[in-house]
């Protein structure tokens, strides 16, 4: 990734973050999360009506559905369009257990997936919006905003009804690189 130079018009020479970057952050903070929830289960029944969905449990249903769904896509696992009773959401252990899927397939893509297999279009059936198209490139970099997202909503969501989470969750907070 290059950054233009608003002095002229040659490319500053930054760095990207890498893919097992944003994995390992995204990995990092869903495991503060997940302790979280542990400490405070009675969170997962709040009605918190966002991301179509009407209580926190159902929210991260939403948030780790996702994640497995696009990472399966990107992964080449081939699977009908789901609705979210087709995915764990018992326990906590089911919940997360979505997401710890979604990293394998992801982890798995990066170890044997090369260069070229980024630029791959995949076309796809969305619940709510239909027949969707993108590279694997862009399908990936959409699995962490969305899931960014719908974390910040979380957040502020379970602060305001008194359950401040105990860490930073911006970027800036994070270990994965210095």
């Amino acid at each position: 990734m290059f950054l233009m130079s608003t002095a002229s018009t040659k490319p500053l020479a930054t760095p990207a973050l890498t893919c097992d970057e944003l994995l390992r952050h995204n990995e990092g903070e869903t495991a503060k999360w997940r302790d979280f929830f542990d400490t405070y289960p009675e969170t997962l029944g709040l009605p918190a009506e966002f991301a179509q969905m009407h209580e926190v449990r159902g929210v991260l249903l939403h948030i780790f559905a996702v994640e497995l769904i696009y990472a399966e896509r990107i992964a080449g696992i081939a699977r009908p369009r789901l609705d979210y009773a087709d995915f764990p959401s018992g326990s906590l252990d089911e919940l997360f257990g979505n997401h710890d899927k979604a990293m394998e397939h992801l982890r798995g893509f990066l170890a044997r997936g090369a260069a070229a297999d980024w630029d791959a279009v995949i076309k796809f059936e969305t619940k709510t919006s239909g027949t969707l198209q993108g590279s694997k490139r862009k399908c990936f970099v959409h699995l962490f905003l969305h899931s960014v997202r719908h974390w910040a909503q979380l957040a502020t969501f379970l602060r305001e009804s008194g359950f401040k989470q105990e860490w930073g969750h911006d970027f800036i907070f994070s270990n994965v690189i210095p």
